[in-house]
């Protein structure tokens, strides 16, 4: 079975914290339509791609462990 190499260049960290940035900005953005929606098949849809982007964020993070709190959520960029 092949296996993958872990990219965890200093390039390769600077992207996956740019992608985790835009994966909350994208979460925020889905709560917010939540809010406004009713139907639930359309909730329940959001709930899994809320979901699916929560288990990408918590693989970044597992990838790059040295990154603090901080420097994942800071929106200085």
């Amino acid at each position: 079975m092949d296996t993958k190499d872990i990219d965890k260049s200093e390039e390769s960290k600077k992207n996956h914290i740019i992608y985790y940035r835009s994966l909350e900005k994208i979460i925020l953005d889905i709560k917010e339509e939540k809010n406004r929606e009713k139907e639930s098949a359309i909730l329940n849809h959001l709930d899994k791609r809320i979901e699916a982007m929560e288990e990408d964020k918590k693989r970044i993070r597992e990838m790059f462990p040295d990154i603090t709190k901080e420097e994942w959520h800071d929106n200085s960029e």
